[in-house]
């Protein structure tokens, strides 16, 4: 799905802001008709934001099932052959939108865009009413399921170690396009000697003729990062030369534009130019190793939760940067679409993962789940529909971010069961799906340490080996030195199994009080912290195979409470609220000589 973005035959209004809001205790809200008519004694609720953090009252907190969202809209008046849309940036997890008394469009997924063409709202007032649900169940990503305690209460059990924040997370926007409109671009680029090779191709939709066209009257023009035209073509496909181009490199976010012009319509499409490729065990931006140097994050903070904040995504990526990062990981579902563009901008290397987490009932079953034992793939838990939604993911996620180049890696999974036969069945079809869907970019998944590389098997069905590990805190608490044996162990038995892969850790490091030193550097202390990272660091730089460290967290976040979370995880290199723990300066020190070192 192309973003939103202006130009001169498109606008965009915003729609954010202070909404009505209303709980939906008994969740009756939809048959009752709640849609028809203004909300019963609504409160106020910020756009965009998660609702939960919102109030002091328990109950909109830990509301399992239908909130609601409603505003008056003024709908502006349209010139002759333009058409209106309603656009949301997510809606967790699923939304059901009216205009006035009609649904106008549902969506399943609590992490990607959908919007609704209503160019019959034209220059009128209307009541838009949007209801979200946050409950997942064995079919959505990620899964979960809900019960009824004794006490006749509806509980959300989900198996991923964050909180499930729910509401409208991001924008909502109006925006204006012709009739004749671009609908969707794919760009994929080359490097030949000093020169950049475009590939383009576009896709136009006519709704005067109500299907598709080729849209013979396509014309594209480049235009470089000082805005200067630099190659044009015409037609819907092509190839463009750009000579002496300016490469998108780590560190370096050198940003082109694809302006294309179909009809009246005219819709500018930035794009980086560079290449990835995995080779003999080395991950290659523009031909050269890169060394992954950062964090998994979350979107998550004090307040509003997961809900996008500009200043706030400014702040973390000045953080990032002060501390001589230059990736991280969507962990875990797709990021806010002003995140992956800002990051184009700042030249930020994103691993871009879907939402898929909690797909292992050996671990995760009974650490969050209700305690049951369950088989993680079977007719009643994961099967063929969770497999079908899964794979929808994944291509709604490709459409959204393929033309990103700070994205040079699709996980497919975080964690999941990958020992059985049935993981397998599961998994090699959506590998597929992935390449099918963007052959241009390496696939991964992420490997929980449950899957050893003598249980593991589904390995070869990726490009990347990447791992969460927590020797010395899980594994081995407290023995760093026992911890480094068994690192070192399981580092070979993966070059053994995946010979000629890159080897990245995506999760490693303890969970640690700020503020609580320790002369015993004991685990939770801060002192602790900066001991296991740096046995990690130090394996590491003895493998040449280990082609990155993305440590866990870049903050501490929210998670769902229980005996294992004192207000939340606390593994972040930062405190929730965004201050340095100790092992920071250290692993500033190690990374700025890195980048010294390395050049990105």
């Amino acid at each position: 799905m192309l973003g939103p973005r202006t130009s001169p035959s498109r606008t965009i209004a915003s729609l954010d802001g202070v909404w009505d809001f209303a709980i939906d205790h008994a969740n009756s809200g939809i048959e009752d008709g709640w849609f028809r008519a203004p909300l019963a004694d609504p409160r106020p609720m910020p756009v965009p934001a998660s609702y939960n953090d919102i109030t002091t009252e328990p109950e909109v907190h830990d509301h399992v099932g239908w909130a609601w969202y409603q505003r008056m809209v003024d709908a502006p008046r349209l010139l002759d052959g333009e058409r209106l849309f309603i656009r949301f940036g997510s809606a967790s997890h699923e939304a059901r939108v009216w205009i006035d008394d009609d649904e106008v469009v549902t969506h399943v997924g609590g992490y990607l865009p959908f919007e609704a063409a209503i160019t019959e709202q034209r220059g009128r007032r209307f009541r838009l009413t949007v209801a979200v649900d946050n409950r997942l169940s064995w079919q959505s990503v990620p899964p979960g399921f809900v019960t009824t305690n004794e006490l006749g209460r509806e509980v959300q059990y989900y198996f991923h170690d964050f909180y499930n924040y729910a509401g409208l997370h991001r924008s909502v926007l109006l925006y204006t396009r012709p009739e004749v409109a671009v609908t969707d671009v794919t760009i994929t680029t080359d490097i030949d000697g000093d020169d950049g090779v475009v590939n383009y191709v576009v896709e136009v939709s006519d709704a005067r003729a109500g299907v598709g066209t080729s849209a013979t009257n396509v014309s594209v023009r480049v235009l470089d990062p000082n805005g200067d035209v630099v190659a044009t073509g015409d037609g819907a496909e092509g190839s463009l030369r750009v000579k002496d181009a300016d490469l998108w490199a780590p560190g370096h976010g050198a940003m082109y534009t694809l302006e294309v012009t179909a009809g009246d319509d005219v819709y500018p499409q930035p794009f980086g130019i560079r290449t990835v490729e995995v080779k003999d065990s080395q991950f290659l931006i523009n031909g050269k190793p890169f060394y992954f140097r950062g964090y998994g994050r979350h979107e998550d903070n004090l307040v509003r939760g997961k809900g996008h904040d500009d200043a706030l995504m400014v702040h973390d990526f000045e953080l990032m940067a002060w501390q001589g990062a230059n990736s991280f990981r969507t962990s875990h579902y797709p990021y806010a679409e002003e995140v992956m563009d800002y990051a184009d901008r700042m030249g930020f290397v994103v691993i871009d993962e879907t939402a898929a987490v909690g797909m292992n009932q050996g671990l995760s079953g009974g650490i969050f789940g209700d305690g049951k034992p369950r088989s993680t793939f079977g007719p009643d838990t994961i099967n063929d529909e969770t497999q079908r939604v899964h794979e929808a993911h994944i291509r709604e996620l490709i459409a959204r971010d393929k033309n990103h180049p700070c994205v040079v890696l699709w996980s497919i999974a975080n964690e999941p069961e990958t020992f059985t036969d049935a993981s397998r069945e599961y998994f090699e079809p959506l590998v597929a799906a992935t390449r099918d869907a963007d052959p241009s970019r390496p696939v991964g998944y992420v490997n929980v340490q449950l899957s050893t590389p003598d249980k593991e098997k589904v390995a070869d069905l990726y490009d990347v080996v990447m791992l969460n590990r927590y020797y010395g805190w899980y594994w081995d608490n407290g023995d760093l030195a026992l911890a480094e044996k068994h690192l070192r162990v399981e580092l070979d038995g993966w070059l053994k199994l995946a010979p000629g892969k890159p080897i990245l850790f995506t999760e490693y490091g303890p969970d640690t009080l700020s503020g609580l030193r320790d002369f015993q550097r004991r685990p939770w202390s801060e002192e602790f912290q900066a001991d296991m990272l740096a046995m990690f660091h130090r394996v590491f730089d003895d493998y040449p195979a280990v082609v990155g460290e993305q440590m866990w967290n870049f903050a501490d976040f929210q998670t769902t409470p229980g005996i294992m979370r004192v207000g939340g995880n606390k593994k972040g290199m930062f405190t929730r609220d965004r201050l340095p723990k100790a092992a920071a300066y250290e692993v500033r020190e190690r990374w700025l000589g890195m980048r010294d070192e390395q050049g990105n």
